[in-house]
């Protein structure tokens, strides 16, 4: 089901396939803001990849030629190539700094959270391959899997625009759980199947097209990442629920792009490479963090010295993360394609949370002297563990003892926290994407004159100057950000192609005889051989001198129907019912004889990176076990054919499930918070800021 209030962020559509559930994505020709965003990062990659086309063939064209004029011509030719790559790149970069379309429609006093937009990819047609694949490796007619292939076709491209709420997320979680399976029944590991894959880089906008599934899994997780960040940001941050949602999707956004890194780590889009990853980790780490202060601050901060130190601390921690962020946004090679908005959010939030941080410890020392009924040992404790080091010649019992000494100290943490407030506005300047985001400059501005007014309060005109430095703050927080997984993790899914027969058998690896017609006639009541397994069933103790051996029957053939049933699904007690009433003119069954495979080709594919080719080792994947080949057990002889099955072994593989990871633990900052009490009293010790 879908909120009231989603509906106007997604006009919805979708599909009911095999399952008889309704897959819902958005509407790509809807007018909505996310919609027309997308659909602008959907022509600016054809338009990025035409040049990059152009420039190709000129540079081809230039190694080429003797002919000084044709050169002449062709550098020209390239140097406009390369300008205008240089605009679109530009105006792709404006794309990913537009965070105002991803915020609440509540939002009004919080500052903007970056969310990241969806890689784009082109639409893949799975219908003539797929058909004449099962027509060639499984004998059977791929016109009556029309159907099937329709659907996941359709999956596929509901997947194109998930809507931004829980359905979404689901939707991109069943594609990503039957991606396995198509990849077993579909792509042998001994041919190349011709279906390419072609994913846009959400930085670059530079096209990647594999042939195998690989890229096609990291892409499908990657925009999951991308759209938990976007319910992140939409969540209204101005109540304590929303809040909740916000923390919790910034950490699954983490987790996902965590799992991303260490399951592909060599995938050549440039978005998902380990550096680009582990920067984008970090940067929902610190919004989630960023989240938690809020989450904290929200009931209002009590105006006392331990409530303010507090605070002043957890402050200092979102300052200290974002810093992180900023650190590993200007490095090599990633600071040459984040986006400078980004890099300079960063920075902005960086220095405001710092100043913040100074500023509580400053109203802590100049608003709350120590009073006969205050705790002496307890405040000094306090205060030392906010400082990493005091002034030279002050400890923390005569800072708190000495009113002089605490004034001087306060307003040099006041000073510390006009000057950073200074520095954020600075830098917001520099940036024309930051000037657009007015709700940011309006809460920059008003922390900049809280300041002010903390310091013209505590002004002594008769006083000189002085030029004591403040000391840094130690950062700390009772509820730190941490990775987390999807609650539910494990996605069961039906097999669109599960009438081909039981994956364990019936996959793209394994090799097998034409169906052979073999007719069965009983002497004396007995066939002449005995069943084992469940499905599908295998001939076991073949009697060689039987009629059923004479016409073609062999030890381990596989039953795949019997008469006009197919029986590739039956367990052994219901083909047993099917055989056990054959009268003397006999029944026809269609049996299977598994082949040996041919050698795996080398672990490498194709892989065409702006349409330019290059070999991508693949040995970095990991196979799941499922995909093994089922170990052969021996199978004493049996005299009779009523004794014929043995107890199956085999999981069914229409069931799988999304990595996941052991987090058993209650969430870091799912702890209880403090209480808050509330007044309008300002001058009151309990008045909240």
């Amino acid at each position: 089901s879908v909120k009231a209030s989603q509906v106007e962020d997604c006009k919805l559509t979708g599909f009911t396939g095999l399952t008889g559930l309704r897959c819902i994505g958005c509407n790509p020709f809807a007018q909505t803001g996310r919609s027309k965003l997308q659909n602008k990062r959907a022509s600016l990659n054809q338009q990025i990849i035409k040049q990059m086309r152009m420039r190709a063939g000129a540079e081809n064209l230039l190694k080429a030629t003797s002919n000084n004029k044709v050169k002449e011509m062709v550098l020209l030719e390239l140097s406009y190539v390369n300008s205008n790559l240089q605009l679109l790149m530009g105006q792709l970069e404006g794309l990913n700094s537009s965070v105002e379309v991803y915020q609440s429609s509540q939002e009004t006093a919080n500052i903007p959270l970056i969310a990241l937009g969806l890689k784009e990819t082109k639409e893949v047609d799975f219908s003539t391959l797929f058909k004449d694949f099962i027509l060639e490796h499984y004998s059977e007619d791929g016109n009556s899997y029309e159907d099937e292939i329709a659907d996941l076709m359709d999956l596929r491209q509901a997947c194109r625009t998930p809507s931004r709420n829980e359905a979404g997320v689901e939707l991109l979680a069943k594609y990503f759980s039957h991606l396995p399976l198509m990849e077993s029944r579909f792509f042998s590991p001994n041919r190349q199947t011709g279906i390419f894959f072609t994913w846009y880089d959400s930085f670059t906008g530079v096209p990647v097209c594999q042939q195998n599934l690989s890229l096609e899994k990291a892409s499908i997780l990657f925009n999951m990442a991308a759209l938990y960040s976007q319910i992140a940001t939409r969540s209204d941050r101005q109540t304590i629920t929303g809040l909740e949602e916000a923390i919790s999707s910034f950490q699954i956004a983490a987790g996902i792009l965590n799992h991303l890194k260490e399951t592909f780590t060599h995938t050549p889009s440039y978005d998902m490479s380990p550096a680009m990853l582990s920067m984008l980790i970090r940067m929902m780490l610190a919004q989630a963090q960023e989240c938690l202060f809020e989450k904290t601050a929200l009931p209002g901060i009590r105006n006392q010295f331990y409530s303010l130190m507090k605070m002043a601390q957890e402050a200092a921690k979102v300052s200290e993360i974002y810093d992180q962020v900023h650190q590993s946004m200007i490095q090599t090679p990633i600071k040459d394609n984040v986006p400078f908005f980004w890099s300079t959010m960063s920075q902005v939030k960086t220095n405001h949370y710092r100043s913040m941080a100074h500023y509580f410890v400053a109203s802590a020392l100049l608003d709350h002297q120590l009073g006969p009924s205050d705790d002496e040992d307890q405040q000094e404790k306090t205060l030392s563990q906010v400082y990493d080091r005091l002034p030279e010649g002050r400890s923390p019992l005569d800072i708190l003892k000495k009113k002089d000494e605490r004034e001087r100290i306060g307003k040099a943490h006041i000073r510390r926290a006009i000057l950073g407030h200074e520095e954020a506005l600075r830098i917001y300047s520099l940036c024309h994407h930051l000037n657009k985001l007015e709700v940011l400059q309006d809460i920059l501005k008003a922390s900049h004159q809280r300041s002010l007014n903390k310091y013209s309060e505590n002004e002594n005109e008769e006083e000189f100057a002085d030029y004591t430095e403040a000391p840094d703050i130690i950062s700390k927080t009772e509820h730190k950000a941490e990775m987390e997984f999807p609650a539910t993790t494990k996605v069961k899914v039906t097999d669109f192609f599960q009438r081909l027969g039981p994956l364990s058998v019936f996959s793209a690896k394994q090799r097998w005889t034409a169906p052979r017609t073999i007719h069965l006639r009983p002497e004396d009541r007995d066939l002449g051989f005995t069943l084992k397994g469940e499905t599908p069933v295998q001939v076991v103790s073949l009697d060689p001198l039987c009629q059923a051996a004479a016409d073609g029957l062999k030890e381990g053939d596989y039953i795949v129907a019997v008469s006009d049933t197919d029986c590739k699904w039956m367990s052994v007690s219901e083909v047993m019912r099917l055989l056990k009433d054959v009268n003397e003119e006999g029944i026809d069954i269609q049996v299977v004889s598994m082949m040996d495979s041919n050698p795996p080709m080398p672990t490498k594919s194709a892989t065409f990176c702006g349409n330019l080719p290059k070999t991508y080792s693949m040995i970095c994947l990991a196979f799941d076990d499922d995909d093994k080949n089922p170990k052969s057990r021996k199978v004493t002889k049996k005299s009779s054919f009523i004794s014929w099955g043995l107890k199956n072994k085999l999981k069914s593989a229409s069931t799988l499930s999304l990595p996941t990871a052991d987090h058993s633990g209650a969430l870091p900052w799912n702890k209880p918070c403090p209480t808050f009490p509330s007044s309008s009293s300002y001058n009151n010790d309990s008045a909240l800021y």
